[in-house]
């Protein structure tokens, strides 16, 4: 709970610096052009999404336990946790786009491959159950939370501000900045709720002693 969205907050905050010159990932010409130009950063925004990917499925397992008896925060968990298995196979997969960044083959080749993938529909469903549980599945929990009142208000409200901001940053913004604002605010949402979870696991454990 204190790692996993901190691993999303790094790969949002080292895309905003690669594109804060311009350019984007929209299409396989543009991603080539945008790895081979911040190779470094790209890595490391990669990796620590990666390390989020597998991180927040204990995480959000510890918003369920502060939330035993909420459906909402079960459903919308569960969704999370589906979405960010799939946000695994999405940035792992960004690494064959690295390498062809950092290969010196033809870059529209590369680019009509990673094009091709990206178009076939046998994996689309992978990038829908990703927003699905990354927008979708993340307001639901949050919902969820602030209905059981099991975590401090802010802390929730922390974890609301990842789905609107992130999609303020998309329609109306270039610069990944509230992208990266909204995945501080959920990581700080976290904090709360794994402090919250400590004092619980503290209570009950002095209870059991006594």
């Amino acid at each position: 709970m204190l790692l996993a969205p901190w691993g999303f907050a790094i790969t949002n905050l080292c895309y905003a610096l690669a594109i804060r010159g311009g350019g984007s990932d929209n299409t396989g010409a543009e991603a080539i052009a945008l790895f081979g130009a911040h190779p470094s950063l790209v890595r490391v925004g990669l990796t620590a999404g990666m390390i989020g990917c597998i991180l927040i499925i204990p995480a959000v397992s510890g918003l369920f336990r502060l939330a035993p008896h909420s459906r909402t925060v079960l459903i919308g968990g569960s969704l999370m946790i589906a979405g960010y298995v799939c946000y695994f196979g999405v940035l792992h997969a960004d690494f064959r786009t690295l390498a062809m960044a950092e290969h010196s083959g033809d870059p529209a080749l590369f680019a009509s491959v990673i094009d091709a993938g990206q178009a076939d529909l046998t994996t689309l469903w992978v990038f829908l159950l990703f927003v699905l549980g990354n927008l979708i599945g993340t307001s639901i929990v949050a919902v969820g939370l602030l209905r059981t009142r099991g975590v401090p208000r802010l802390a929730a409200i922390g974890i609301l501000c990842w789905p609107p901001l992130h999609l303020i940053g998309l329609i109306f913004f270039g610069n990944e900045i509230p992208q990266v604002l909204g995945a501080v605010l959920q990581a700080l949402g976290f904090l709360g709720c794994a402090l919250t979870l400590a004092r619980l696991e503290s209570y009950s454990g002095a209870t059991a002693t006594a």
